[in-house]
C-alpha cells in the first residue's frame, strides 16, 4: 500500500508518464499499470471504443502472472462487447457513468448490468471488488473504459474501492483519454502512410505492419532483458520501436507497381528496384528531428540485412543508394553488413517480418504450417538471423502467436 505522500507523488508522475508515451498499445499498458499501482488493484483491463462496440485491448493480473513465473506473459484473447447495459463496461460506456461494485458476486439483481463469470471460471480466478470508469475526451466522447479489479489492503486482503477512489480514478481517466486521443492520431497517421504503400504492394497492409510491429516489441523486450537493459530504458525504446517497425516497408511507395505487382519471377534489374525500398524508406526520416526518425530510418534501411552478410542493401548512403564513403566492395558495390554491424532494431524487425511473411498468404504462396515456419526460423540462426534474437523469438513465441490473432487479414 502507498502512503498519502507517495500517492501525491505518483499522481504527478502518472500524468507525466502517460503524456510521454506516443504509441497507443504501449500507452494502454502504461496507463493500466500506473493506475493499478495507485489503487493497489490486483488486476485490470482496458477497453477501446470503436463505433458501438468496446474492444478488449489490454489486461493485467498479478495473481495469474505469479502462476506463470518469471519472464512469461499473460496470453489473452481479443474480443468486443456491445456498448449497452448488458455488461458492466458496456453500461459505463453507454451511460458515461462510473461503476463501483464492492462484490460482483453479491449483486442483488437490481443493477442495470450483470457480471459475466466466464473468465473467472476459465482462469480459476475470483473477481470481487471492481471499479470501472469511462474515458471521455474534451467533447464528451467516450474513447474507452478502464476497469480495475480487487483492491487490496496492507495485508493483501481484497477490499472494496472507496468513494475517494472514485474521485481519483475520474482524474486519471480524463488524463488517460487525452493521451489516448493523441496516440490514436499518431497511429492513424502511420496507417495512412502504410495505406500509400499498400496501393503499390497489396501485401503491405496495415494488418501486416501491426503484426510485425507487435512481434518486434515482444522480441526486443525479451532480447533486452537477456542483455541487462534497465526496465525504464526497455519501455522507452519499446514505445518508439512499435511505431518505427510499422514503417519498415514504407519505402515501397517509391517503387514501381509494375515491379511490386508482377506475378512472375523478377529479373535481376527488377529485384534491384525492390531492394531500393530499404534506402528510399530510410531517406524519408533522414532529418532526424526525433528518436522516432532515427529508429525508423534504421529499421527501414536494415530489416533485410542478414547476420552472415548476404542481405541487402549493405553499407549504402540512403540519399543516393550508392556505397557509403569508404564502404565500396568488389565491383564498386556496397560492402555487405554482417553481425553487429546491423543495428539491433533492424535485426529484430528482420525476424518479425520473416515470421509474419511465412505465416501469411501471398499471391505467390499459401501460408506455411507453423511447424515448418519454426524449423525455418531455427535453421536461420547464425546465417539469416542474429542467434540471440532468435533465442528471444522462441522464448516469447506463445505471446507472438496470440498477437497474430489481434490483427487478422481482411
Amino acid at each position: 500500500m502507498l502512503s498519502e505522500k507517495e500517492k501525491i507523488a505518483l499522481i504527478t508522475q502518472i500524468s507525466l508518464d502517460i503524456n510521454e508515451v506516443k504509441d497507443i498499445d504501449m500507452l494502454l499498458e502504461r496507463i493500466l499499470s500506473k493506475i493499478r499501482k495507485f489503487f493497489n488493484a490486483d488486476a485490470g483491463s482496458m477497453y477501446i471504443k470503436h463505433r458501438d462496440m468496446l474492444r478488449f485491448s489490454f489486461t493485467q493480473n498479478d495473481t495469474l502472472q505469479k502462476r506463470l513465473g518469471a519472464g512469461k506473459k499473460l496470453i489473452y484473447s481479443t474480443f468486443s462487447i456491445p456498448v449497452n447495459n448488458q455488461s458492466i463496461s458496456g453500461y459505463v460506456a453507454k451511460n458515461k457513468k462510473l461503476a463501483n461494485i464492492p462484490d460482483v458476486y453479491g449483486m442483488n439483481g437490481s443493477e442495470p448490468y450483470r457480471f459475466d463469470a466466464e473468465f473467472d471460471e476459465l482462469s480459476d480466478y475470483l473477481c470481487k471488488s471492481m471499479l470501472a470508469v469511462p474515458m471521455t475526451n474534451q467533447r464528451g466522447d467516450v474513447l474507452g473504459v478502464v476497469q480495475i479489479i480487487n483492491a487490496q489492503n496492507e495485508k493483501g486482503d481484497i477490499i472494496p474501492f472507496s468513494p475517494a477512489d472514485e474521485l481519483a480514478i475520474m482524474h486519471f481517466a480524463t488524463s488517460a483519454a487525452l493521451a489516448i486521443e493523441r496516440a490514436q492520431m499518431t497511429r492513424n497517421i502511420i496507417l495512412r502512410m502504410i495505406s500509400m504503400a499498400e496501393l503499390r504492394d497489396p501485401a503491405e497492409t496495415g494488418h501486416h505492419a501491426n503484426r510485425v510491429a507487435a512481434f518486434s516489441v515482444e522480441i526486443f523486450e525479451a532480447w533486452a532483458r537477456e542483455n541487462g537493459l534497465a526496465l525504464d530504458e526497455i519501455n522507452r525504446q519499446k514505445d518508439i520501436l512499435r511505431m518505427a517497425a510499422m514503417l519498415h516497408d514504407v519505402g515501397k511507395v517509391a517503387v514501381s507497381d509494375l515491379i511490386l505487382k508482377k506475378p512472375g519471377k523478377l529479373t535481376p534489374k527488377e529485384f534491384e528496384g525492390v531492394k531500393s525500398h530499404t534506402y528510399l524508406g530510410a531517406k524519408l526520416f533522414l532529418e532526424e528531428r526525433s528518436e522516432l526518425d532515427e529508429m525508423a530510418a534504421q529499421v527501414a534501411l536494415n530489416h533485410h540485412e542478414k547476420w552472415d552478410g548476404t542481405g541487402y542493401p549493405g553499407h549504402v548512403d540512403p540519399l543516393t543508394g550508392k556505397p557509403s564513403p569508404g564502404f565500396d566492395g568488389p565491383g564498386r558495390k556496397p560492402r555487405p553488413k554482417r553481425g553487429e554491424d546491423i543495428p539491433i532494431y533492424g535485426r529484430v524487425v528482420a525476424v518479425a517480418d520473416v515470421y509474419d511473411a511465412l505465416r501469411s498468404r501471398r499471391a505467390y504462396k499459401e501460408p506455411w504450417a507453423e511447424s515448418r515456419i519454426l524449423e525455418e526460423m531455427k535453421m536461420g540462426a547464425g546465417t539469416h538471423f542474429d542467434p540471440a534474437v532468435i533465442r528471444a523469438f522462441f522464448s516469447t513465441l506463445d505471446v507472438l502467436q496470440s498477437l497474430a490473432e489481434r490483427y487478422p487479414e481482411r
